[in-house]
Formats: structure tokens, sequence, C-alpha cells
């Protein structure tokens, strides 16, 4: 499945679960709950996934955390916060750096329409 059609089944299952919620709660409640709907519809899914920093020649565990990948290609950085800022953004291009994946999603649950808190960044990363 291409990252396109990825996003998109996505962002259909996350509106779902703000449907189901609506705004306001913390962002462990909206990450816990997207990661079991993506689970049952079948996606292969992780959360908290380590992404160590690569410094010259030395793997360091500087504590940085992927809050879910899909099919070991889509990151999702999921926030509830008053609205998105750049340093959020900086985050998840981070980690799809330092995992040198090329897409991700940057979910902002704490909007009253989802389609306003989401954003879809696309980064050429060499595998």
């Amino acid at each position: 499945m291409i990252e396109k059609e990825l996003t998109q089944i996505i962002i259909g299952v996350a509106i779902e679960v703000h449907k189901a919620l609506g705004p306001g709660l913390l962002e462990s409640a909206y990450k816990e709950c997207l990661f079991y709907k993506l689970g049952l519809a079948g996606l292969w899914v992780e959360k908290e996934v380590a992404m160590p920093l690569k410094y010259e020649q030395v793997k360091l565990d500087c504590g940085y955390r992927i809050d879910i990948l899909v099919e070991k290609s889509v990151v999702i950085e999921v926030k509830s916060v008053e609205c998105l800022n750049d340093i959020h953004l900086a985050q998840t291009l981070t980690y799809m750096k330092l995992g040198k994946f090329s897409t991700g999603l940057l979910i902002n649950f704490n909007v009253l329409l989802l389609k306003n808190g989401v954003k879809r960044l696309i980064n050429d990363v060499p595998k």
C-alpha cells in the first residue's frame, strides 16, 4: 500500500476517534484510542517507537519516541494543544529524518473539526 492511501485510511480512523471523543482530552487518550482503532483496521501499528540519534559512529538513546508508526512507514505525532506550532512540525520532521521515513502525520485532536488539525508531511530522505 502506498503512503498516500495509507494516510487517507489513518486520517479516516482519526476522524472516527475524534467524533467519538471530541476535543479536550489528554494526548495519551487519543494516542491509545487511535492505536487501538488502527489495529482493528488491520494495519500494522507500533507505539512509542524508540528513535536513537546517530552521531558520528555512535547510536545514542536520547529518549526520542515516535507516538505511532503505521506499516513501518508512516510516522504519526499526536497532539492535543490549542494550536500547532513550528516546534510540533520540527519534532515530527525530526522523527521522520532519524528513522528515514518519507511520510508523517501531525494530528492535533484539540480542534472542533479534525480536518483542521491534520498536517500531512512529506520529506525526501535517503534510505
